[in-house]
């Protein structure tokens, strides 16, 4: 999942991650909520609080995204495994949070409106990270997905005044619900 986020950027070391959190989300609209929290609260917990509302508002983004687009629209949807879920990972000098969903499909920016209540999600995410991609990646074992396959959409903060926790943190703060 690092890979990507290597071009243009100094080398990443996946072993130099100072945290890392995953949650996996519902396939309701209700879970953008809950990504928000689950945000807030590890964001808090890095002592990151300050980077709160434009981490938010990228995850926020992103997970509609992944809900709106990324996952069957029909009616068996509610009863399906969770298929999305949001990453966060820490290094010294970096913040990144990806969603990963079980489409391959790209997302696309579009121009919207002035009068549209939607269709700026992507410009969101642009203005608000320093950086933001999306890859192909296989969907871990256990979870349902078409054809097995998914994608990962990513966005990158920059932190310059933040060191990291000196030890490794992983979380998992929602089990998956199987």
């Amino acid at each position: 999942m690092l890979e990507p986020l290597r071009q243009g950027l100094p080398p990443i070391d996946p072993s130099a991650v100072a945290g890392s959190a995953s949650c996996a989300l519902p396939a309701r609209y209700e879970a953008v909520g809950g990504a928000r929290k689950f945000t807030r609260t590890t964001l808090t917990s890095w002592d990151l609080g300050d980077h709160f509302d434009d981490v938010a508002l990228v995850v926020s983004e992103l997970v509609t995204n992944a809900l709106r687009h990324a996952l069957p629209a029909d009616a068996a949807r509610e009863r399906q495994d969770t298929s999305v879920r949001l990453h966060l990972m820490r290094w010294t000098s970096r913040l990144v949070c990806a969603v990963r969903d079980p489409s391959r499909k790209g997302p696309v920016t579009g121009e919207a409106p002035d009068s549209a209540e939607s269709g700026r999600g992507l410009f969101l995410v642009e203005s608000f990270s320093d950086s933001w991609g999306w890859h192909p990646s296989p969907v871990p074992a256990g979870d349902k997905a078409a054809d097995g396959l998914g994608k990962v959409v990513w966005a990158l903060f920059r932190l310059t005044d933040h060191p990291a926790p000196e030890c490794p943190v992983t979380v998992d703060a929602l089990p998956d619900r199987r």
